[in-house]
């Protein structure tokens, strides 16, 4: 059975112009424009903006025109508002990172438990902590992405290696200096300068790279806290603050050597800062060429008020109690022999004349 054509109704066309309603584009909204999504540098400035923006319309219209201040640099925005964040978020993380670690400072000094040393040390961990949290914290509200350093990785390893090995050397070794408790604020050693004269300086500060030390003359060395675990290094105060200090003394042989050892032993203990325990000694050390030798041997607590000056002490007291006493302090005594020439007659018999005349 066939079916006429007639009874199919006919698809319309689409492909027809007529068939459809001509569009006027002029009319026809535009599609929107993708908006470029903010930079990971300044995603924390953009969205600071727009928290302020939903709380006051007048402080964001000062926003969006200090934002409008700037540049393209690809993706990157630069404006003044963005700059602007960032520097309050490094000024803010440095006030934070300070504040705290005077805060941990407090603390530490209120607890009597702790010596010097262990307060030191924990000073520093807490304020590398509160550093290193500061810094993740600026990190986090600046909305920088991590991973974008990661191309920098191995450059600032090589430079660790090579530029900060010192650095980095020197800061773990004034820990292990802490730790083990061989240097400390206020220990007295033995500093050497540059052309290697010993003298004797008290340590003010153990700093993250250097030790402060201040000398008797005031002047202030800074020795690298790696040096101090490398070379030898005389404390004078690390067991025991208590230092015994030697003065030797001549006196001649025609001297009474009680009563020497009596005026010694009086002149050590009339001396201030010289300890009464342990009790000063004086010993007689030998005979000398024109002397007998004696030594004085005392104490004191505080090195770091100078060795010399004490003894420069003793010396004046030992001076005046020998002079009370008539004990004469021998000194070298020397013979001269003349030879017989014929400039040295004439010089005699010219003096023997000028004498005969003059009387």
């Amino acid at each position: 059975m066939s079916v006429a054509s007639e009874d199919i109704p006919a698809e319309p066309e689409t492909g027809v112009e007529g068939d459809l309603p001509e569009v006027d584009p002029s009319t026809t909204p535009a599609a929107p424009e993708p908006t470029p999504e903010p930079s990971e540098a300044v995603a924390g400035a953009e969205a600071l903006k727009d928290a302020v923006a939903e709380q006051s319309m007048t402080v964001a219209k000062i926003i969006d025109r200090l934002d409008s201040w700037g540049f393209n640099l690809d993706d990157t925005r630069i404006s003044v508002w963005s700059i602007l964040v960032v520097v309050l978020v490094v000024l803010s993380v440095i006030v934070f990172a300070r504040i705290f670690s005077r805060f941990a400072h407090y603390l530490l000094g209120k607890i009597d438990s702790l010596d010097a040393s262990q307060r030191l040390l924990g000073e520093k961990l807490l304020t590398i902590a509160v550093w290193a949290f500061a810094i993740l914290i600026g990190i986090d509200v600046l909305a920088i992405d991590l991973t974008a350093l990661a191309v920098f990785s191995g450059a600032f390893g090589l430079a660790i290696g090579f530029g900060l090995q010192k650095t980095f050397g020197n800061l773990l070794a004034g820990i292990i200096l802490l730790m083990d408790k061989s240097i400390k604020p206020g220990d007295v050693i033995s500093v050497s300068d540059q052309s290697g004269r010993e003298g004797f300086g008290q340590i003010r500060k153990i700093g993250i790279r250097a030790i402060s030390v201040i000398t008797r003359d005031r002047t202030e060395f800074l020795i690298p806290n790696e040096t101090l675990m490398i070379n030898q290094v005389v404390n004078w105060s690390y067991s025991s603050r208590d230092v015994r200090v030697k003065a030797p003394v001549g006196v001649s042989y025609g001297s009474d050597l009680d009563l020497v050892d009596k005026l010694l032993m009086q002149a050590a203990l009339e001396t201030p800062r010289i300890l009464k325990h342990p009790a000063p000694r004086v010993n007689l050390m030998g005979f000398g060429d024109s002397s007998v030798d004696f030594e004085i041997r005392f104490w004191i607590d505080d090195p770091e008020e100078g060795l010399s000056n004490i003894r420069s002490d003793v010396y004046k007291r030992v001076w005046k109690l020998f002079h009370e006493n008539n004990i004469e302090i021998p000194f070298p005594q020397r013979d001269i022999n003349l030879r017989d020439s014929a400039q040295m007659e004439q010089l005699i018999a010219a003096i023997e004349q000028r004498s005969d005349k003059g009387s």
